[in-house]
């Protein structure tokens, strides 16, 4: 799925409802709704609300979801993040949630799980002893929230997940998913990629942590990608990192003395691709050249690695959600259809970009 931000939020602006690529839709939703192709402008662009988010799936109202009107000014929401704030994307997430609500009046409290599933559960329990109107959740898991979100079902309070998709019913156990296309994310870095080799090479493949659909969005869409429309790419090798960048340096370390013949690396996030990046320098290669890294997220390091020629290409995954979350609530106490998926718009940050965007990274 995952660096403090230095972008102001920009203020929530009305959703179109679009359609998204169909690969993603079936990992997100499961439903054939088609929406938006049109891709990013701009690297690192916050979320804005209006055509840069598509979105897909059954819609809910207040009277289908079961709950009373309220008005958003002076309301408490909990939001219930997953992972400290010492990583860039939570620290960009968790402002973005109180810019928003500061800009909307409400008052927003804030929990972190430490990505612990039972804590996060109690983190929820307790959030909804304080009379919250509504709950933002950053899943620590895609599954085994079931009772947290039973809890919140029984006090009327709706749910908007962020990030990670749960696995429940939507319009029953949660409102609406507010997240990116993690197989769109996988397939344009295999895009990218095939620009930085060629189209020609040899990749271990870095994995996130399982047991989320980000993971699994992001993995699927490169092989698919790759498999599809780059026959001359072979994938050598896959490997979990656990979205850490300690991690991605040890099982880099390992694959290029089991695989010397590796000259590319695709990495589920950018904390995995840096610590790829610093094993790639101490076998004696030159990353960025003699092997090319391609990650997702967004991060400044990765960026300024890209600058420093050390780095092919990121694919940002946005983290500023304040925005939509705050404008779907609003929609959804105005009595509007709020869509099962909302999608987050992504840009990218390549050799040709990377200088001007550095500052926009997170």
């Amino acid at each position: 799925m995952k660096t403090a931000p230095s972008r102001s939020v920009l203020q929530a602006t009305a959703f179109r409802v679009s359609a998204v690529a169909a690969a993603g839709v079936l990992l997100l939703s499961g439903c054939t709704n088609e929406g938006s192709t049109s891709e990013p402008t701009s690297s690192g662009e916050a979320a804005q609300a209006a055509d840069s988010a598509g979105s897909s799936g059954p819609t809910c109202t207040m009277d289908d979801y079961g709950v009373d009107k309220i008005d958003l000014k002076g309301a408490k929401i909990g939001f219930s993040q997953s992972e400290p704030d010492s990583a860039s994307f939570r620290a960009a997430e968790t402002k973005s949630l109180k810019d928003a609500a500061k800009e909307a009046g409400s008052d927003l409290v804030v929990t972190n799980a430490n990505n612990e599933l039972p804590k996060q559960i109690s983190d929820i329990e307790n959030l909804l002893s304080q009379d919250i109107k509504a709950l933002v959740i950053a899943p620590v898991n895609s599954d085994g929230l079931d009772s947290a979100l039973k809890a919140a079902k029984e006090k009327k309070v709706p749910v908007v997940t962020i990030d990670r998709k749960v696995t429940n019913k939507s319009c029953d156990d949660y409102l609406t998913f507010i997240g990116s296309d993690f197989v769109k994310q996988g397939e344009r870095a295999a895009d990218a990629l095939a620009k930085a080799t060629d189209e020609k090479a040899k990749v271990a493949v870095l994995l996130g942590p399982s047991g989320n659909n980000v993971t699994d969005g992001r993995q699927k869409g490169f092989k698919d990608q790759v498999k599809a429309e780059y026959p001359d790419i072979e994938i050598v090798a896959e490997q979990t990192a656990n979205a850490s960048r300690s991690e991605g340096q040890e099982v880099t370390a390992q694959l290029l003395q089991s695989n010397p013949d590796i000259d590319a690396v695709y990495a589920f996030n950018d904390e995995e691709g840096l610590g790829a990046m610093a094993a790639i320098q101490e076998a004696g290669k030159t990353p960025g050249d003699e092997v090319k890294i391609v990650s997702i997220d967004g991060t400044k390091n990765a960026v300024e690695a890209i600058v420093d020629g050390k780095y092919n290409a990121v694919i940002e995954s946005n983290p500023r959600f304040g925005p939509l979350v705050f404008d779907t609530l609003t929609k959804f106490y105005d009595g509007e259809k709020i869509p099962e998926d909302i999608i987050i718009k992504d840009g990218e940050y390549t050799p040709d970009n990377a200088q001007q965007q550095v500052g926009q990274a997170f």
